[in-house]
């Protein structure tokens, strides 16, 4: 075969008519064009025209030098399935260290992946294999993937490591992780291993979007717990939305993150934490100009880390537990998370605390902040069935009620079984119990005053009901408010803090952020700086010392 610099798959054997498996004739072709590439040192490029390609039982094993292009998103797709090989994972690209022996002296360079699809929806292995990816690469030098659209792999869609001298643009992922319960390893949209390349990878990820996806949407990973957190690692413009976490740093150094919105997703927008495979968090990164809004759980939890993290120039509202969260998960770094920066947010809106510390932390600076109308979780319990009572795919409307539009954000919805409470009428008791059903839970993300707007079942899902939309008059309860809610809480050991100049008040009718301040009974606070802040304005007393401050300065703060 001779090995022109631009290949077109038709004329190399690809069909591209949905029927034939175009794999053998892929592999033939970038086996011919990589070792040419390897005896002249010049990339050649595989020109793929519109069709869909099958892929079928076997990845195509891939080569130094060799892209692929295809004529665009929804034109050129390659369908992934594995009918007769129900234990293979089935990527369209892999080149990895387990399987092929990658490493940083045998890598994947001059590559461009870009201008198709990968439908992975065909591929369902008899168990979860974390390799079942879309794009599964290892060790790549000087790679470009460019406006891919990944969607409904059993694993993660866009799974490569160790990208040096790497750009990932306009890359789309949905529904991958389709075969991941949330739990397990893998499972994203784009998830990227780092560490291989020493500490400094040079890595931009940009213009991408996540949606829908079994885990994270965007996630960095240290590979190896005894490599060095590398930096040089940069996100510009991503969205990710509607997947168990946003965007998570699980093991870098100094990640940048700007400019990105995290909206909708199930347990956190932002995720510093030990959930990866090495238990590391990441550290020294900053995240500024982003929004995350509307997310189930917290808007940025933050653990495990020794520190430095900042964050400023934010939007963190409308989040359905803290805006944000400073925690540790067990098992991983449990040490006082040092110089920790808050700076310039905009923190509103949240169901519970603005700002929640329960985990240690040692000079935190949280200063230029306006925390303002937090714990919105504030209505009572409630309970119902009966006439008036209906459900969506996401909703539940009750046309009796009259809840605190926002008021049960965040809590945990349950359905079926027997009504209670005395507004529940004998005939409304009667004809719900006629219709009664297995409890089952949902997560609401928001409510007017007589509808209650839910979060999807699992990310991707269009409803948040496992068995159906419960029928009319379905019987259901909400758990009564915590107390209280404070726009900044302290439940661990905060020492020499320096808290300047911030907004911590709440102006809403009514207010339910009920403290600016809340030192809780576990919490110590020792040393630093309060001071010019606005705490006027709460709920009730500006600030609550169940546990008093020790040393340090607190003056001139309004309130």
């Amino acid at each position: 075969m001779t090995a022109p610099l631009t290949a077109d798959a038709h004329e190399y054997g690809l069909v591209g008519d949905g029927t034939a498996d175009d794999g053998p004739a892929l592999q033939k072709l970038v086996d011919a064009l990589g070792d040419a590439t390897a005896g002249d040192g010049r990339p050649r490029t595989v020109r793929v025209p519109a069709g869909r390609y099958l892929i079928r039982d076997k990845p195509v094993l891939w080569r130094s030098g060799v892209s692929l292009v295809g004529a665009g998103r929804g034109a050129t797709c390659f369908a992934l399935t594995n009918p007769g090989a129900p234990t293979q994972p089935v990527p369209l690209a892999w080149f990895t260290t387990a399987q092929h022996g990658a490493g940083r002296d045998h890598h994947v360079a001059d590559v461009t992946f870009a201008h198709f699809e990968i439908d992975g929806l065909g591929v369902e292995t008899e168990e979860y294999e974390v390799l079942a990816k879309g794009l599964g690469l290892q060790y790549v030098l000087r790679g470009r993937f460019s406006d891919l659209w990944i969607h409904d792999t059993a694993a993660t869609g866009f799974g490569c490591d160790f990208l040096q001298d790497t750009v990932v643009e306009g890359v789309l992922t949905e529904r991958c992780g389709r075969q991941d319960p949330g739990e397990k390893m893998g499972g994203a949209g784009i998830g990227i291993g780092v560490g291989g390349w020493g500490p400094v990878e040079r890595l931009a990820v940009t213009d991408c979007t996540a949606r829908g996806n079994g885990t994270n949407g965007i996630f960095l990973e240290l590979q190896q717990d005894d490599w060095v957190p590398p930096r040089g690692i940069r996100l510009t413009a991503c969205h990710a939305e509607d997947n168990r976490y946003g965007i998570s740093d699980w093991g870098a150094d100094g990640l940048l993150v700007t400019g990105c919105t995290m909206l909708g997703n199930h347990v956190a927008g932002f995720d510093v934490s030990a959930q990866g495979t090495t238990s590391v968090g990441g550290r020294g990164g900053l995240v500024t100009g982003c929004v995350i809004d509307g997310n189930a759980g917290d808007g940025i939890a933050l653990g495990n880390t020794p520190g430095p993290y900042g964050f400023h120039g934010n939007r963190v509202s409308n989040n359905g537990r803290y805006g944000y969260w400073e925690h540790n998960l067990s098992g991983g770094d449990q040490e006082p998370a040092t110089d920790i920066v808050l700076e310039s947010n905009d923190i509103h809106d949240n169901a519970l605390d603005g700002i929640r510390v329960d985990a240690p932390l040692h000079e935190p600076a949280i200063f230029g902040n306006r925390i303002r109308g937090n714990g919105r979780r504030a209505a009572p319990e409630a309970h119902g069935g009966g006439e008036g009572v209906h459900c969506g795919p996401l909703s539940l409307t009750d046309e009796r009620a009259d809840w605190l539009p926002g008021g049960h954000r965040g809590k945990e919805l349950t359905i079926g079984g027997e009504p209670g409470g005395a507004e529940v009428t004998a005939e409304a008791a009667a004809e719900a119990a006629a219709d009664a059903t297995a409890e089952v839970t949902a997560v609401v993300t928001d409510n007017t005053a007589t509808r209650l707007t839910l979060a999807p079942l699992r990310p991707g899902a269009g409803t948040a009901w496992p068995d159906g939309t419960p029928g009319p008059g379905t019987a259901y309860r909400l758990p009564d408010s915590p107390a209280p809610r404070a726009g900044l809480t302290a439940a661990a050991a905060v020492t020499h803090p320096y808290v300047h100049g911030n907004r911590v008040r709440d102006d809403g009718h009514p207010r339910t952020q009920i403290h600016a301040v809340w030192i809780a009974p576990e919490a110590t606070w020792t040393g630093g700086r309060v001071s010019g802040n606005d705490f006027s304005g709460n709920g009730s007393a500006s600030t609550r010392f169940d546990s008093a401050p020790s040393g340090g300065r607190w003056r001139d703060n309004a309130g």
